[in-house]
């Protein structure tokens, strides 16, 4: 995957290297409520939302015993900047898969959310899955415009927006 404004974009799956290049991008260049669940502390990367981060990303793909979602780390121009994540959702007639992406606020704005994007939809599609559903909110314009300009239909619910693209 290469070509926004020159800069290769490469994503590669996640191991426990890959997760201290991660941690080290969010740390440096997002808002810790924009790449995990809420942790209690003060604001910041306090050194528990640090290791509550790595240990969420070992949780969720790396432990073989309690992994349950694929996870890239999306690299810009050869350094972290993001992540994308797939995750099989079973329904009651077919598998959905819900996945995720964050950026590094420094490469935002630059057609990048829009093809790393399009790594998790076609392993879904190879997967077999049925369907693919994402979350955001209202405030994030950027991913709202994301999910529709991959085709998905929107249902906003307050804040909350849910989308879904049958696959």
């Amino acid at each position: 995957m290469t070509g926004a404004h020159e800069s290769e974009i490469v994503l590669t799956p996640l191991d426990e290297p890959a997760l201290h290049r991660l941690l080290e991008a969010a740390v440096a260049d997002a808002d810790p409520r924009e790449v995990m669940p809420p942790v209690d502390g003060p604001p910041g990367w306090t050194r528990a939302r640090r290791e509550a981060f790595l240990a969420l990303h070992r949780r969720r793909s790396l432990d073989p015993d309690t992994a349950i979602e694929t996870t890239w780390v999306v690299e810009v121009g050869g350094r972290a900047a993001g992540a994308a994540r797939l995750r099989p959702v079973h329904s009651t007639s077919s598998v959905a898969v819900e996945a995720g992406v964050w950026l590094c606020r420094s490469v935002r704005g630059r057609g990048i959310g829009k093809r790393v994007t399009e790594v998790p939809l076609e392993a879904a599609r190879d997967g077999g899955a049925a369907r693919f559903i994402a979350s955001t909110t209202v405030a994030d314009t950027a991913g709202r415009r994301l999910l529709s300009g991959a085709g998905a239909d929107l249902d906003v619910r307050g804040e909350d927006v849910d989308a879904s693209l049958e696959l």
